[in-house]
């Protein structure tokens, strides 16, 4: 009995152990899936009926070697350093009524609060590409949201010490 395989699915073949399907062509029967495989990284198109998924075990697995080496990139990454000139800085905030009270924060803080914001996104971009049940037209879709949220933080991005760590937005005729 064949079954249906998305995009996505991480499968087993008898001969050419385990693989992830990058594509898929036809339903039942005559589907057919190009299979990237682990054992020497190549890419062969196969029949449906020759393949098995993993078990929830193996997925459950896999995610977690996924999520080790996310973990293992960010603790090589260097640190996103804030600018030498807000060192020691504070942000405050100060009400249009001159009988309240201003508020002051250490100018870290708020820069630590940006930095997991960042993180958050990116978090929430990748389960969205790894999302087994949206379409590609709404992945994209979402995509395009997080997009929106980075350019409305471009205004922090005077914040950064290093132009490669900038918030960017949508590209267009603004640069």
């Amino acid at each position: 009995m064949s079954i249906d395989l998305v995009k996505g699915d991480l499968v087993r073949h008898e001969s050419k152990g385990p693989g992830v399907v990058e594509d898929t062509a036809g339903y039942g029967d005559s589907q057919m899936a190009a299979v990237l495989f682990a054992r020497h990284a190549e890419r062969l198109t196969v029949s449906s009926a020759e393949l098995s998924l993993f078990s929830d075990v193996e997925r459950e697995a896999h995610d977690l070697l996924r999520l080790a080496l996310v973990l293992q990139e960010r603790e090589e990454a260097p640190p996103i350093a804030i600018g030498q000139r807000w060192l020691g800085g504070e942000l405050v905030l100060k009400p249009h009524d001159a009988a309240q009270a201003s508020k002051s924060v250490p100018i870290e803080a708020f820069f630590h609060k940006i930095i997991m914001a960042r993180d958050r996104l990116r978090v929430l971009e990748a389960q969205i590409n790894a999302h087994k049940v949206l379409t590609d037209a709404e992945k994209v879709d979402l995509q395009q949201y997080i997009t929106r949220a980075y350019g409305s933080l471009t205004t922090f991005n005077v914040l950064f010490r290093d132009k490669k760590d900038f918030f960017v937005g949508q590209k267009g005729d603004r640069e």
